[in-house]
């Protein structure tokens, strides 16, 4: 049963409101306090481990121009197909060659001190062909590269040097940004006159390799003197891990 009690100005409320009024009505030293934040450390490590490419992936083209499309396309294609088959009888598997763009280009002749009524003309076509090779031993790439130039590449030659398997350097590169983190943290405890507690979260970032330019020891011996100078360096592997630790009392 609802209970009512009367209130000073005469008017009746129901018990259960005035309770609720009563538990609103309380100091604030009676409510609960708010849970104070743990005392941390947040500190950055850097590590940086280098190791010496085992991989190659160049990327070339044959630009082949004609009257016309057909023909611009037969003379790319030929140039191409004689490309193709060098890399395979050096070894290189299919695998690793990929067509990674292709372009039939009309090409125009503009008229000089035109007022804007005279159309530019048609003068032929420009078909390119480009192709992109993951090249597994890093010695054959100056000869692949001077064999391809002339065979019909023509444009491009961008190279780029990686590992296939880089999981041990990034490992060794890992390890040492935790000890510099590590470090840190204890540097800063000391300072503070803390003691450094349990570790309460890890974080990493890991970055591309960075190439590092050094020319090859062996590069002089183990290419044939026709063969493209190459220097392959070495592949830097960063990692960055953000740590953070308790502070004991």
């Amino acid at each position: 049963m609802l209970r009512l009690r009367r209130t000073l100005l005469g008017g009746f409320v129901p018990a259960l409101a005035l309770s609720v009024l009563a538990a609103t009505a309380l100091p604030a030293s009676a409510q609960t306090p708010p849970p104070q934040r743990e005392a941390v450390i947040e500190v950055s490590g850097e590590g940086r481990a280098s190791v010496a490419p085992d991989m190659a992936i160049v990327s070339f083209s044959v630009v082949t121009d004609a009257k016309t499309a057909r023909e611009a396309l037969d003379a790319n294609s030929k140039s191409m197909t004689d490309v193709l088959a060098a890399l395979r009888t050096s070894g290189i598997a299919d695998r690793d060659l990929q067509t990674s763009g292709f372009a039939v280009n009309p090409q125009y002749r503009y008229p000089e001190n035109n007022n804007g009524n005279e159309p530019p003309t048609l003068i032929g076509y420009q078909v390119a062909n480009t192709l992109t090779v993951r090249l597994r031993e890093i010695a054959k790439l100056g000869a692949i590269i001077d064999q391809a130039v002339t065979l019909g590449v023509n444009q491009g030659g961008s190279i780029q040097f990686t590992n296939d398997k880089p999981d041990a350097t990034l490992n060794e590169a890992r390890k040492s940004a935790v000890a510099d983190a590590i470090a840190k943290a204890k540097t800063l405890a000391d300072a503070a006159g803390v003691k450094l507690g349990r570790v309460i979260e890890i974080n990493e970032n890991a970055g591309r390799p960075e190439p590092v330019p050094m020319m090859a020891r062996a590069m002089a011996k183990d290419l044939a003197e026709a063969a493209v100078p190459i220097a392959n360096g070495e592949n830097n592997y960063n990692v960055t891990v953000n740590l953070t630790f308790a502070i004991d009392p």
